[in-house]
């Protein structure tokens, strides 16, 4: 028979000691716990305390786990397009990065990988985006392509959220038919491969980057400039269809052709003439290639011979008002663009820049209305600066410019002057209302100026000041020409071409950025601001991707890699459309690697990611 102790509890001779369920696992580790099984207090009142205790650091880290993996699905929400519901857990976190990388993910959790579907190989000129192609295709592009067209474009297009490069450019036809190498060409070089070779070593590529099942990116070709002589006329329309027959057979996706302003509006004010444009997009269109055109508001000066000048009508105006022109510190004029201080200014016949400018786009979308209804015409990049770039022209050989120099100032028309002086003024600085003074010439050293050196004035309050005005003249610019750009080009893409000004790029001042209108110093992003305003009028980027060309004599403050990823970065933060454009033409395996790297990052799943799924792509 069971007695009572005198405080009423029940009393057991033979009860056993009280064990607590141990911790395992994470918890365990968390909690410094030995893995031996020990007793513990017997007393209720202590394990009521540690159950309590425990009770408490599970909450803990499963707030600790949930905050993690909220921040993870916004992660790939934001920056991965990936579909996950709103109460995503791991489970399907797990299984959408498992179909983005090739596996099937049935209801139940059941995973497997399909077998790899074969690819069809083809002859593929370029970074593409619009359907899969083969690593070997690429392969046999490369150097055929630069063989038979010195001056392509590589392109891509269209993506509908953040890629790695939407269209790449690279070298293409000559004036009016192929031209024949000599033996000093680059293309003879110990680095450069034969077609025959190309083709034969099929592991070239596969070796190093495997971009089989990755978007495609649309490939456009850039026309020669010649093809088009200054009486607007089409010069030979059988080597035209000669060299676009052989470009269908690459399989390219389309070509690329600058309409340029000296030329369409040669013959006076709000006289168009678009004769010899119409002929070209009507071969253009008989070969079903696609079409991209370039709206170019700057002279043209290529070392073939070829020269397009501005239009006659404004060059007459610039000798009788010089400041309608960029100018240097000591007054030199450059003359193959229009200064940016004439934009809202009624100097061209009653007009100002701006009206001018709009007035082309106007004229081109009304000529072309049934090329863009029937969908030929994809895209359209509007010239903002020298080159067709956004940037100063800082780098002009004509005032004897030579790399890597860090190029000048161009705000000295009296235009821009009058703005600085304006602005100093209302920063109650009035003494600030001039360009700097110890700034170098074209070809200094940042090291060999007071400006640019380490510590030096641009980052005093004063350089500063500047460098803010400076780079938000040409953000204010590319805003008032975009703002009518698409005005008239309502429903296609418009691209806008940024500068790879890389040398000096990692010197504290980032010397030839500043000159070029990028406010890009260690301590600053000089591309943000300016992609926020591509991003308000929905324009893609249309980077040019630097090239090997150069003589990297200071190779230790150069960094084209690095260059191009905070741009591309930069562009991708803004969710913008991005493209590419080779700066020079590609004849060796280095350049054709660095160019499907940055199209195509060696992360197969980040370009499927970018793009929201398999099938989705951009174009170049």
């Amino acid at each position: 028979m069971n007695s009572d102790n005198h405080d009423g509890s029940p009393h057991n001779h033979h009860s056993q000691p009280q064990q607590q369920r141990r911790p395992r696992g994470f918890a365990a580790a968390a909690m410094g716990i030995s893995t031996i099984t020990t007793t513990i207090n017997t007393s209720p009142r202590g394990g009521r305390n540690e159950r309590e205790k425990e009770k408490e650091r599970t909450k803990l880290r499963e707030r600790h786990r949930r905050a993690i993996t909220s921040r993870m699905l916004a992660g790939l929400r934001q920056y991965g397009n990936f579909p996950l519901p709103a109460r995503a857990d791991m489970n399907d976190v797990l299984a959408a990065l498992a179909r983005e990388a090739g596996w099937t993910v049935e209801a139940d959790g059941t995973t497997f990988r399909q077998s790899t579907p074969s690819s069809k190989l083809g002859v593929y000129p370029g970074r593409s985006v619009e359907s899969p192609v083969s690593s070997s295709s690429l392969k046999s592009y490369s150097v055929k392509a630069s063989l038979d067209f010195p001056s392509s474009v590589l392109r891509i297009d269209e993506s509908p959220s953040p890629a790695s490069l939407d269209s790449v450019v690279v070298p293409g036809i000559g004036t009016t038919e192929c031209e024949k190498y000599s033996a000093s060409s680059p293309i003879n070089s110990h680095d450069c491969l034969e077609t025959d070779q190309l083709i034969q070593e099929g592991q070239i590529v596969d070796q190093g980057l495997n971009f089989l099942g990755t978007a495609y990116v649309p490939v456009y070709v850039m026309l020669g400039t010649g093809l088009i002589n200054k009486f607007c006329q089409l010069i030979d329309r059988d080597a035209v269809r000669k060299e676009l027959r052989l470009l269908k057979s690459l399989h390219v996706d389309g070509v690329f052709v600058e309409c340029w302003w000296g030329i369409i509006e040669a013959q006076g004010p709000h006289k168009y003439c678009w004769s010899g444009y119409r002929e070209l997009f009507n071969i253009i269109h008989e070969f079903e290639l696609k079409l991209q055109v370039g709206l170019a508001f700057h002279e043209y000066g290529g070392n073939d011979s070829i020269s397009i000048p501005l239009p006659e009508w404004v060059v007459e105006i610039g000798k009788d008002n010089k400041d309608i022109f960029f100018t240097d510190r000591e007054g030199r004029r450059n003359t193959e663009c229009l200064s940016w201080g004439i934009d809202k200014e009624r100097v061209l016949k009653g007009r100002t820049a701006a009206e001018v400018y709009f007035d082309v786009m106007r004229s081109f979308r009304t000529e072309f209305d049934d090329m863009f209804v029937e969908g030929l015409v994809t895209g359209v990049e509007i010239g903002l600066g020298v080159n067709g770039e956004l940037k100063y022209p800082s780098f002009s050989e004509k005032m004897g410019w030579r790399y890597p120099g860090i190029g000048e100032f161009q705000c000295y028309d009296k235009y821009m002057q009058q703005n600085l002086v304006k602005a100093s003024s209302l920063r109650g600085q009035t003494f600030w209302g001039r360009g700097p003074e110890n700034c170098g010439d074209y070809n200094s050293s940042p090291q060999e100026s007071g400006f640019f050196c380490e510590h030096g004035d641009y980052g005093s309050h004063y350089g500063r000041f500047f460098l803010q005005w400076y780079s938000q003249f040409l953000i204010d610019h590319a805003n008032i020409i975009l703002s009518l750009a698409t005005l008239a080009f309502e429903e296609i893409q418009i691209f806008v071409k940024i500068p790879a000004v890389y040398w000096w790029y990692r010197s504290k001042s980032h010397a030839a950025e500043l000159t070029a209108g990028y406010y890009n110093p260690d301590n600053h992003d000089g591309y943000s601001r300016v992609f926020k305003v591509l991003k308000k009028h929905s324009v893609g980027v249309k980077f040019v991707c630097p090239g090997s060309n150069l003589n990297l004599s200071s190779k230790e403050n150069h960094d084209p890699e690095g260059l191009t990823w905070q741009v591309l970065n930069s562009a991708w933060e803004e969710g913008l459309c991005v493209a590419g454009e080779n700066a020079f033409p590609c004849f060796d395996r280095e350049v054709l690697m660095r160019l499907l790297e940055t199209a195509k990052p060696k992360l197969d799943q980040f370009v499927r990611c970018m793009h929201g799924g398999e099938n989705v792509g951009t174009e170049m």
